[in-house]
């Protein structure tokens, strides 16, 4: 049994602040109103609890109420992210089969070539109200939300997550980093993205105010990490950089009130840590992914440096093994389960089970020291980490096979100082093409991203006996010519 976290935390502390943007700040009881009258116009257009719709927007305080009252209402929600090319989110459309897709006004052009009904925030409001009763109890294992993530085919899998997903991920970082009444945790994260979401969700269970931002601004951010107006934060690698080269401009530190960064995305190099010591930033770097409902890892502060490179210990619900390992330090497959974890996947990968014999089977390779800290060695194998956007190759290998005059092609990620790593392209053609127009041609159909930042022609591939293509060879040829 899990209380509808909106109700239950807005009859808790209906005075407490939930939401701040700029000037402006809502209490739990004003979120609630918000919610419930978005949640009776959408009853208006013919949806039920269970239906499932989409949802497209910015990280704004309408969105938050739009979220809120799409849960309230008992939808299950598709998470479009914004960065998105108009295909990409025709095809999620397509494969999730939402009824209705819910937007932002300057997003409409987006979804122009979509055949899914829309209703824009400024529709929505022109709604008339439909009365009925909110369910106050949920099953911990309805679904929430829904977000789509790459899959190792080129293919993006929409990822369920339910009531109990949700709860138990909170409650696992909260046992985890502890609370305060005072505690309010500072949002540029994107709301479609599980580190976005899963601030949303620990406002309301914890009674906790969310300090929203509609863009990562790192001079504003250092500012309110200064004075001490927010306690917690949620970055990747490069968000810390810029967080660091802010404050050190003007030798500032963090105010004694604030408490933590959670930092995922890949590993933080250990100068970022050296100089968040010197800022006064304690800086927990953690383990996650759309699958598991944001961490499943989290390494505390104080052995951030002691254990460089790793990722932490599971959280209190969670478990975390190593396939095939016999002693500490054996290296395999990053095995992952707990409540957690999603019980599958909608459209065409919905028979497709995420958990063998109960586990997830991340695709990361990595392993455990005797300690019980993690260690990931590989992210997914062949996985581009872009600034915190996952990026699968393959996918950008579809949409480059598409172009007439392309024959095979093959991407990796190269090293890169601002974004950790980017996709570079490698193409086997028989006709006279240009760069321009690869880039141009990928442009069209692929988040900004994604598009590869250089294109190599080449005579061939590198595959093996069974024809796959090595992507690792990819990357040592790249090697190879910053050598020469």
């Amino acid at each position: 049994m899990i209380p509808n976290w909106l109700l239950q935390r807005a009859f808790l502390t209906p005075d407490r602040i939930a939401l701040s943007f700029g000037d402006d700040k809502w209490t739990f009881s004003e979120l609630k109103k918000e919610a419930v009258t978005i949640a009776k116009k959408l009853r208006s257009i013919e949806l039920q609890e269970g239906d499932r719709i989409a949802l497209l927007g910015s990280s704004t305080p309408e969105m938050v109420f739009v979220i809120h009252g799409c849960l309230l209402a008992g939808m299950e929600v598709v998470m479009l992210n914004n960065r998105l090319t108009a295909d990409e989110i025709d095809w999620q459309l397509n494969d999730s089969e939402a009824k209705v897709v819910l937007m932002a006004d300057e997003f409409h052009k987006i979804i122009r070539v979509s055949k899914t009904e829309t209703k824009t925030f400024t529709e929505i409001k022109s709604l008339p109200e439909i009365p009925y009763t909110i369910t106050e109890i949920w099953n911990p294992s309805r679904t929430i939300t829904i977000m789509y993530t790459s899959g190792t085919t080129g293919f993006p899998k929409g990822v369920r997550q339910t009531a109990g997903n949700h709860t138990s991920s909170a409650l696992s970082s909260v046992l985890n980093l502890g609370l305060d009444e005072e505690d309010r945790w500072l949002c540029t994260m994107p709301l479609f993205h599980i580190s976005g979401f899963s601030i949303l969700v620990r406002s309301v269970l914890y009674g906790m105010e969310v300090r929203l931002y509609a863009k990562f601004d790192a001079r504003e951010v250092a500012m309110e990490i200064a004075r001490g107006s927010v306690t917690r934060l949620s970055v990747v690698a490069t968000g810390l950089q810029r967080i660091l080269a802010e404050m050190e401009k003007t030798d500032a530190v963090a105010s004694p009130s604030f408490k933590t960064i959670l930092a995922g995305g890949g590993p933080i190099p250990d100068d970022y840590l050296q100089r968040s010591l010197e800022r006064r930033l304690p800086v927990l770097q953690t383990y996650g992914m759309t699958e598991t409902s944001s961490q499943t890892a989290t390494l505390a502060a104080e052995d951030a440096l002691r254990k460089s490179g790793s990722a932490g210990k599971p959280l209190f619900f969670n478990r975390i093994t190593i396939a095939a390992a016999v002693n500490p330090l054996d290296i395999g497959e990053v095995l992952v389960a707990g409540p957690h974890v999603t019980p599958g996947y909608i459209g065409h990968a919905s028979e497709k089970s995420p958990l063998v014999d109960g586990w997830l089977q991340t695709g990361d390779v990595g392993y455990i020291d005797a300690e019980g800290y993690l260690y990931i060695v590989d992210r997914r194998s062949d996985l581009i980490i872009s600034g915190g956007e996952n990026i699968y190759p393959a996918e950008i290998e579809n949409v480059l096979v598409s172009h007439p005059d392309v024959l095979e092609a093959g991407v990796c990620g190269q090293e890169d100082k601002e974004w950790g790593s980017v996709p570079v392209a490698f193409i086997v053609t028989d006709k006279k093409i240009s760069k321009e127009q690869l880039n141009d041609f990928c442009k069209q159909r692929l988040a900004g991203y994604k598009v590869p930042k250089a294109f190599y022609i080449v005579n061939e591939l590198p595959r093996n006996a069974s024809n796959k293509l090595l992507r690792r060879q990819l990357k040592a040829s790249l090697d190879l010519k910053r050598n020469e």
